[in-house]
């Protein structure tokens, strides 16, 4: 599950990098607030934590711009400024949620779960496929009842696939919901990894359309 955070204060930005990772979370980083609209053109995420405090523009205007250009994906506003006025303006301009710093990490996790399960059309913390049973909260995945251990990429691939089900992921999306910017996988290590998950969770439910790309199919 790939996240753009935008936030220019460089040592809370790393420590939400190394967070966010930890809990299965590929994030890509931006200081300035004027790449967020090419990164969405050329890139694909799960949702945004948008700063609104931003050395380039201010992160209301980010906001606005991003949803007058079409894209629907889920934005959390996560900022110093905790005046009634602010949190309004940021609601009424398109963002999702709000949260005022300073925050627990477990509050922002759990804010970021429910964003993503609205994207995935659920108001479940468990989503269900078929015989697939994946906790967002705990990275807890269950085929028929039983647990299967998954690797931390094996993870995060089922986890973009069951959240974005019933559509056709290539292998360059898969890719980047692995590594985001600094690294890439090849096309082979996309297929090792969707190879071993199908031994783990059943061949049957990661479908592979040709030429295209993966899909798990709704239930």
């Amino acid at each position: 599950m790939r996240i753009l955070l935008v936030e220019d204060d460089a040592m809370l930005g790393q420590s939400m990098v190394a967070s966010l990772s930890r809990h299965g979370y590929t994030v890509d980083w931006l200081q300035l607030g004027n790449g967020v609209e090419l990164a969405l053109k050329t890139e694909s995420f799960m949702a945004i934590i948008l700063d609104l405090t931003l050395p380039d523009t201010d992160g209301l205007d980010v906001l606005r711009r991003v949803r007058r250009s079409g894209h629907t994906l889920p934005i959390l506003i996560l900022t110093a400024r905790d005046d009634i006025d602010d949190r309004v303006k940021g609601l009424d301009g398109g963002a999702d949620d709000y949260l005022v710093k300073p925050f627990a990490l477990e509050e922002l996790l759990a804010r970021l779960r429910v964003l993503i399960r609205r994207v995935a059309g659920s108001t479940d913390p468990v989503l269900e496929i078929g015989d697939l049973t994946l906790s967002l909260k705990n990275n807890d995945v269950y085929v028929q009842g039983n647990p299967i251990k998954l690797t931390k990429n094996e993870f995060k691939l089922l986890a973009t696939l069951a959240t974005q089900s019933g559509r056709v992921l290539s292998k360059e999306a898969l890719q980047q919901a692995l590594h985001g910017w600094d690294e890439l996988a090849s096309d082979n290590a996309i297929e090792v990894h969707i190879h071993n998950l199908r031994k783990k969770v059943g061949s049957k439910l990661i479908k592979n359309i040709r030429g295209v790309g993966y899909i798990i199919e709704n239930s």
